[in-house]
């Protein structure tokens, strides 16, 4: 065999083993935070990630562990997904609804660019605080399937349910005794 004929079958070799390398750490940071959903599911008791991320207004940071002792709804979103231009309206509603009743709603736009993600909550005025996630770390960590996702965490900072996919006027005792159910956990 020729010693050209022996490099190029090495470093097929070689890119071989590093794209099956890559798909391996690709499949275990995308199953990593998927458990979570499936607990929510389960009736286990999972503490809901903290993170930190900026403000889309601009005002400094959001720590999600700061709001402990308050029910919080966590929307996963983004400017390009159909489905949350739907459910904008009916999270903006329940926040109004809410407001003052120890409930905090925070918007994560993920997988999105700064300014799409501005003009999204102008347009659709939403006036709840908003959070910038453009490398979807927090999606990862939650295990988000598919846009709009929204997570509720009762007071003590465990998740006590989720809701895949826009909510919608139909659905809204559904979310309403899951954000009951957060008061009092």
């Amino acid at each position: 065999m020729s010693a050209r004929l022996r490099l190029a079958g090495q470093i097929l070799a070689v890119g071989l083993v590093a794209s099956l390398l890559a798909l391996l750490v690709w499949k275990v940071a995308k199953e990593q935070g998927s458990g979570i959903p499936a607990a929510i599911r389960a009736g286990k008791s999972v503490t809901a990630p903290d993170f930190t991320l900026p403000r889309l207004d601009g005002s400094g940071e959001l720590t999600l562990s700061t709001l402990r002792g308050q029910a919080v709804v966590l929307n996963f979103w983004a400017s390009w997904c159909a489905p949350c231009e739907e459910e904008a309206p009916v999270l903006q509603s329940a926040w109004e609804e809410h407001r003052g009743e120890g409930v905090a709603f925070i918007g994560i736009a993920s997988r999105d660019f700064d300014g799409d993600a501005k003009k999204f909550v102008r347009k659709y005025r939403v006036t709840y605080p908003n959070v910038h996630d453009g490398a979807a770390k927090m999606w990862v960590r939650y295990g988000v399937i598919r846009l709009p996702e929204t997570f509720v965490i009762g007071r003590s900072g465990k998740l006590v349910g989720l809701m895949q996919g826009a909510i919608r006027d139909s659905q809204r005792e559904e979310f309403e005794d899951l954000i009951d159910r957060a008061l009092v956990s």
